[in-house]
């Protein structure tokens, strides 16, 4: 990867992360407060997530085997629901990624990690009902 993020000043490097931290979750990313906010924003968002040799789709299949192999079933809520409104990956392709996951991380981080999948999916799926029904009046 080319040092361009070196050529950055810190306000570029804030706006770079920030629009990188808003294409990842699909929602619009504001500033924020204290020094982990900065650094999340400034290192992991304008840094890592914005390294051309993977794209959003194959860290976020990184991250969910990471997360389930952890237990950070919460914290997979959130990637999971990007990854669905994002277009990244399907239910059908979550669930999966699911069954897989009992096989290496433990069967029951893996289902847990389905479960998660589905509490996500139907939520979701509840959204877009509400949308399309408030598109329509």
């Amino acid at each position: 990867m080319s040092s361009d993020i070196d050529d950055l000043s810190p306000e570029q490097r804030r706006a770079r992360g920030l629009a990188k931290m808003g294409e990842v979750y699909g929602w619009e990313v504001t500033d924020g407060p204290g020094a982990h906010f900065a650094t999340t924003v400034d290192h992991l968002f304008a840094d890592i997530w914005s390294r051309p040799e993977l794209t959003i789709r194959d860290r976020r299949l990184l991250l969910l085997g990471a997360l389930t192999a952890q237990g950070l079933h919460d914290v997979s809520e959130i990637q999971v629901s990007a990854a669905l409104r994002n277009g990244e990956l399907t239910e059908e392709q979550l669930r999966e990624i699911a069954i897989f996951l009992c096989h290496y991380t433990g069967w029951a981080a893996g289902t847990k990690f389905n479960d998660v999948v589905g509490k996500v999916a139907a939520a979701e799926q509840k959204a877009a009902a509400r949308a399309a029904r408030s598109a329509e009046k």
